[in-house]
């Protein structure tokens, strides 16, 4: 069972919190964790690109030259593919890229993600998260005080505005509650920063 440390926002430590192994212990499987970041970023995409095809591009609705005698290639219209200013024969349409992968092993993949956090001690649990007013300056004196001052994931147990809009100008930090939490967000920022609560939750519906 793994053993952290919680801490204060000062980054003093004032007690121990027990991991449930379920979900901050167990073996990471990388190629579940692969599989559900190329799912996100794939879900990501809006897809909107579009070319025009010969049909689309304005013109060429006469025959250039008639079909025999001229010693050309025939034609049949200036805005085939070939010509220039001519429509994209195989070009980019509107799709929907995204994709749905199974509940398992997306629980599974999540579990990988919070337990090589864990084992990489770039996990930090703190006690409480409470802002007296919308300062900036707080949320940057406490991950300085907890180490975390590169790209940092703040995770809450529910929505705390004073939270979210003072971290949300500081460049490489973002704020999640439980409900928002993905693996990518776990795995692309150098610190988790969770607090106590939330822990307790997150134990609640994946152990």
């Amino acid at each position: 069972m793994p053993k952290v440390s919680i801490f204060d926002m000062a980054g003093k430590s004032v007690g121990e919190i027990n991991l449930s192994d379920a979900v901050f212990g167990i073996e990471p499987n990388t190629a579940a964790m692969h599989a559900t970041v190329v799912n996100y970023l794939a879900n990501q995409r809006q897809g909107t690109q579009s070319t025009l095809t010969r049909t689309e591009v304005s013109g060429g609705g006469r025959k250039p030259w008639k079909q025999k005698g001229t010693g050309h290639a025939r034609q049949g219209s200036i805005r085939a593919p070939q010509w220039r200013h001519g429509g994209i024969a195989l070009g980019p349409k509107p799709r929907d890229y995204s994709y749905s992968l199974n509940k398992k092993l997306k629980r599974l993949a999540l579990k990988s993600a919070l337990s090589s956090k864990v084992a990489e001690s770039e996990f930090v649990v703190l006690k409480d998260l409470q802002l007296e007013a919308y300062k900036t300056k707080a949320v940057v004196a406490m991950l300085n005080a907890l180490g975390a001052e590169k790209k940092a994931l703040i995770v809450t147990a529910a929505v705390d505005n004073k939270v979210v809009k003072s971290a949300g100008n500081i460049p490489g930090v973002k704020t999640a509650t439980v409900n928002e939490l993905n693996v990518y967000d776990i795995l692309n920022y150098d610190k988790l920063i969770i607090v106590e609560e939330a822990v307790k939750k997150l134990e609640e519906v994946y152990a």
